[in-house]
């Protein structure tokens, strides 16, 4: 998912879960073609004293672009016996570019920890795939209409890895739970972005409350030395907006 600084080319890269935003890669990661083990880095741990992160949630969000609205997402985040389901679609049109759609379904534990994902994405062309996840592997698979799907495995030091796929923003809302408010401060999460099947690492950060557009809310930084992404959050942690400050893209629920 890279977030792109030309908001033109918004939709036609990955946000690594925000491909509507365009320049520099969303994460600090590895080659594609590559087989890497992530270590060295100190990932944040599941949020401490609680056997679960998740609360049921379900909505819209509208996407605009230099204030015009561009798309939409609809989202929703459930129990399914002792883990929780969280499904995305988005629907866009990129400025002078094609109709873009996306879905995702991620499958996770109780304490964030994900399981599987299935996605699939069309714009030019259709693709699709899925990722299994098992003691902090990740096993990536992709089907873009060759002979035989591509497949890839990423290797990490925690299970706790955050999932952002390309144009599905609602994933942000899920990274922001991953996040251990007791401890606070800056805390890092090992990625993979399914749709380009690229790994890396994202860092996250509470910056207290802040105004954006017509409410107060707990703001959240996102960031890779390249890119910043602000998250807002009302006050049972729900995700209100999503900016981009190098871009005129915000993300907002309806």
């Amino acid at each position: 998912m890279k977030l792109h600084r030309t908001s033109s080319k918004f939709f036609l890269s990955a946000v690594a879960a925000v491909s509507l935003c365009g320049g520099a890669a969303l994460f600090v990661g590895t080659r594609p073609s590559e087989t890497p083990a992530l270590g060295g880095i100190a990932y944040a741990a599941a949020p401490a004293g609680s056997p679960g992160v998740f609360t049921s949630d379900k909505g819209k969000l509208r996407i605009t672009i230099n204030g015009q609205v561009v798309g939409s997402e609809d989202f929703e985040i459930s129990p399914s016996g002792d883990a929780w389901i969280e499904h995305s679609s988005t629907s866009a049109h990129a400025p002078g570019g094609p109709d873009i759609k996306a879905s995702g379904q991620l499958k996770l534990a109780a304490d964030g920890a994900p399981l599987h994902y299935d996605w699939s994405a069309e714009a030019q062309k259709k693709a699709s795939g899925s990722v299994e996840f098992v003691n902090g592997t990740a096993k990536c698979a992709a089907d873009l209409g060759g002979a035989s799907p591509l497949r890839k495995d990423f290797v990490f030091t925690s299970p706790h890895i955050a999932v952002l796929d390309n144009n599905l923003y609602y994933q942000f809302a899920v990274l922001t739970r991953l996040y251990d408010w007791k401890v606070g401060g800056k805390q890092q999460f090992p990625v993979v972005i399914p749709q380009d099947m690229v790994p890396g690492t994202i860092s996250v950060e509470s910056l207290g409350q802040q105004q954006a557009g017509n409410g107060r809310y707990e703001a959240v930084r996102v960031s890779t030395p390249d890119l910043e992404i602000m998250v807002y959050l009302d006050g049972a942690h729900r995700m209100m907006r999503l900016e981009v400050p190098s871009s005129s893209v915000t993300i907002e629920r309806e």
